[in-house]
């Protein structure tokens, strides 16, 4: 009896997590613009092997969005804008800074590519600073999450699962009261 317990303990404690997790991550990415934020600091999703072994495909990171984005250094690891696809997101390091009387670039590269990045960066297409912090693969649990399926099998599911749960233990204990028979009852019997 006391194994059952502690299994339904455990598993009402995975859902639980399971489904605060995903509200955490949905909502704080709802009211980010898509992007959840924990103190301050933007979490994120790697795409691409192109800063392996460092940061693998599927890492989530975390970056700094409120840095002086004309004072970087060589060595930073920066999240910036495509020049050609500003939707899309890259991390790369900064290979050179280029600076001119009135605006800064950056030469920026992938620690897994051969070659640097074809076009400098400007200023104005970084989004943060990498600050060192990442979960290797979490990513693509947390894109999961983020997913209409991930939502439908995160958070519908376990709570059906729980409504379900609690009304077949309703269900047992009125039937354990249905077949006692009542200390009254058995009273006026004898």
């Amino acid at each position: 009896m006391k194994f059952k317990k502690i299994i339904n303990w455990t598993l009402n404690t995975i859902l639980a997590l399971a489904m605060a997790i995903t509200l955490f991550s949905v909502i704080t990415s709802k009211l980010n613009g898509g992007k959840p934020k924990i103190a301050g600091y933007e979490i994120m999703t790697v795409l691409s092997g192109s800063m392996e072994p460092g940061i693998h495909t599927g890492s989530v990171i975390a970056i700094k969005p409120d840095i002086d984005k004309n004072s970087l250094t060589q060595g930073d690891v920066i999240t910036y804008r495509s020049l050609e696809n500003p939707d899309m997101l890259i991390t790369h390091r900064i290979k050179e800074v280029q600076k001119s009387s009135n605006n800064v670039q950056y030469i920026t590269k992938g620690d897994a590519n051969d070659v640097e990045d074809a076009n400098p960066i400007p200023a104005g297409y970084i989004v943060g600073q990498y600050v060192g912090f990442t979960i290797p693969y979490f990513g693509y649990i947390s894109d999961f999450v983020k997913s209409k399926v991930g939502i439908i099998a995160l958070l519908i599911v376990p709570g059906a699962l729980l409504v379900l749960w609690q009304v077949f233990g309703m269900w047992k204990m009125i039937s354990r009261m249905d077949e006692k028979p009542d200390a009254h009852e058995e009273a006026v019997k004898s």
